[in-house]
């Protein structure tokens, strides 16, 4: 074993991700999924694996399996037998699949499509239509037939957002959530039912369950035709269930989390594998656990099984399952028969692997922040069989803040990390104060805070581990996408503890981004930093880039030319104030790519360029070379300084 500084060692992993498994659908036996591939610009392609274990690709180029609706998409397909129906990215379109061509079932232009839902009964999709043909997007839940031959009709429409339209097993009644702003769908929402008429469209749309300060998420009909849902009445994202006499019953009470934020159409953490027997995750202290609720004593199982993270979770007549994955390896498509088997991996996408000497197990770290709270987090120490630091050197520290700010960081095999962590960096993944997993409390400490608290919470997590011997405390990083990026930026414009940042996409002035963003997003920041514009200055005290003066560490900003949820101009204007003011500042902008890298070689060039950077002003050997970054106001290797 050599003896070489932290943050030089060689190492074998390359600066790739790899596919991806997105969403995960259960129909009569045959398993469906999408795909996505960076070495195909990002495509999502999707899969299906029939009892026999044959595995067949669905969808030609050039069709991308995704949606826009909301911005983040979800719920792009549905299938029930024979039949598929997908969103198409490009167009917009949803189309319907028997095993041929895909042909479009919904008019050229004008709507996205998300949460798809098949009623062969009435040979119809029953989904979310955002439609764009107005003079603003609006929500409406509308009926497609499966022919194409007629436009969608709308079955509901009013509140600013819908989602999760759900059919009862006898096809008699419809259940729905809604949300109006300044709400997120994780601040409030409500769950609604309607009796279907003859011609399948709601009569007496009713309210059952939600409320202004209680999030409902994911309902799903039982087997039986009781309504079941997720909320947090009761302070964790929990099971209840509407009895016949419409009071909401908690299920199996637990200070767990079964549900996860509705970023997304489409996300499930249950679904029933029979009339008795319900199929659930749950996370605690950010790890994600497997169970079975038995529905008649209301007794959660726990189930043996390797994955931290679950995801998708689907089931019926017995069956289960999920995208699960693990500390050691990445998502992958995993069944399981109830009661009997354990957990079965069936498809694994290709992507890099992992020798067990090089691989980075984390560590669950709880250390206390500025206002008594604990702060959670992931550590993950250096890694590399070939290499060891030199005796009294302390490896550089990656501070990961994740995106959201409502969302959380996943307990899971990360090509990136280990990227990092096999080239002799440590790195820390903080479930910082809004975090989502640890209850709404947890939620509620980032409300009117955004740019402080969890701010507070990565730099109380970066002393920490430096005071416990696991990191430089003078070569300290913070790094971040999206909300993750701008808590990069606030630290570095507020804080004296990192040497250096990394922004992926994260926004600089909260003002512009109030004004600019796209609808689902338009009043969060009401939430987070308070109404707009009656507090228009905490918007110019929180942004980076009207404290731009106070930023001294150097800084590499990555952005997408196609992101409609934090523009261009963000990143470019903060790089000009840091250039004109002398700070070592780099601005990497990538075409084609929107709110979130899909591309191989984007994704490559971004790694690369970053761990350039920090060899460049850390002053740490490569030890490979890459293409470098230029970086303003930093002279060129070789020069004299």
């Amino acid at each position: 074993m050599r003896t070489a500084p932290y943050g030089s060692w060689k190492s074998p992993l390359p600066a790739t991700a790899g596919a991806g498994i997105e969403e995960l659908s259960l129909s009569e036996g045959v398993l469906y999924w999408t795909e996505s591939r960076p070495e195909e610009g990002g495509r999502s392609v999707l899969l299906s694996r029939a009892p026999d274990g044959r595995v067949r690709e669905l969808s030609p180029p050039p069709f991308d399996v995704r949606s826009r609706t909301h911005g983040y998409g979800g719920g792009a397909f549905a299938a029930l037998g024979e039949t598929v129906v997908f969103s198409n990215l490009e167009d917009g379109r949803l189309y319907r699949l028997d095993g041929g061509v895909p042909r479009p079932i919904t008019p050229p232009a004008g709507a996205r499509y998300a949460d798809l839902r098949l009623d062969a009964e009435r040979e119809r999709v029953i989904c979310v239509r955002e439609d764009h043909s107005g003079d603003g997007p609006r929500d409406e839940i509308v009926a497609v037939p499966l022919d194409g031959r007629h436009p969608p009709e709308v079955l509901f429409s009013g509140p600013d957002f819908l989602a999760s339209p759900r059919l009862s097993p006898d096809g008699s009644r419809l259940a729905w959530l809604s949300w109006d702003l300044p709400n997120m769908p994780w601040d409030g929402t409500w769950l609604w039912t309607a009796e279907l008429d003859a011609a399948g469209r709601p009569a007496g749309a009713r309210r059952v369950a939600g409320g202004p300060s209680e999030s409902v998420l994911q309902p799903e009909w039982s087997p039986r035709g009781l309504l079941y849902f997720v909320s947090d009445r009761a302070g964790w994202w929990n099971l209840y269930r509407l009895s016949p006499y419409g009071r909401a019953e908690p299920v199996c009470p637990m200070k767990a989390e079964f549900g996860v934020p509705q970023w997304a159409f489409g996300l499930s953490t249950y679904a029933f594998a029979g009339e008795n027997a319900i199929l659930c995750a749950y996370t605690r202290r950010g790890v994600w656990r497997l169970a079975v609720v038995n529905v008649a004593d209301r007794r959660i199982s726990p189930l043996e099984s390797p994955f931290t993270h679950v995801s998708q979770v689907r089931a019926e007549n017995g069956e289960g399952a999920f995208v699960g994955a693990t500390f050691d390896g990445p998502p992958r498509v995993v069944r399981l028969e109830l009661p009997g088997s354990g957990p079965e991996e069936v498809y694994r996408p290709a992507g890099p692997e992992v020798e067990p000497g090089y691989l980075s197990v984390p560590e669950v770290v709880e250390v206390p922040s500025g206002d008594g709270a604990r702060v959670h987090a992931f550590l993950y120490r250096p890694a590399n069989a070939a290499f060891t630091g030199p005796p009294g050197e302390r490896p550089p520290l990656l501070v990961q803040a994740h995106g959201g700010p409502t969302g959380a960081a996943r307990p899971h095999f990360s090509p990136e990390v280990q990227y990092w962590t096999s080239r002799g960096f440590a790195v820390l993944d903080v479930n910082y104060a809004g975090s989502t997993g640890f209850g709404r409390a947890y939620r509620e400490r980032l409300r009117g805070r955004w740019g402080v608290a969890e701010v507070e919470d990565c730099a109380a997590a970066a002393r920490h581990a430096a005071a416990a011997g696991e990191a430089d405390e003078e070569r300290l990083i913070i790094r971040g996408w999206s909300a993750g990026g701008y808590t990069a930026l606030a630290a570095l414009a507020s804080r004296g503890e990192f040497a250096a940042g990394a922004s992926y996409f994260g926004p600089s002035d909260l003002e512009a981004f109030v004004r600019k963003t796209h609808r689902f997003e338009s009043r969060y920041l009401e939430g987070l930093v308070g109404p707009y514009p009656e507090r228009a200055d905490l918007y110019r005290e929180r942004s980076p880039l009207h404290r731009a003066g106070e930023i001294r560490s150097p800084l590499i900003l990555f952005q997408g030319l196609e992101d409609e949820v934090v523009p261009p101009e963000q990143s470019r204007l903060l790089y000009e104030r840091l250039r004109d003011g002398g700070v070592p500042v780099a601005l990497l902008e990538f075409e084609g790519e929107g709110h979130g890298f899909r591309r191989e070689r984007s994704l490559r060039r971004a790694l690369e360029a970053e761990l350039h950077f920090y060899s460049r002003v850390l002053r740490i050997p490569l030890p490979d070379p890459v293409e470098p970054v230029e970086i303003t106001n930093l002279p060129r290797e070789g020069d004299a300084p």
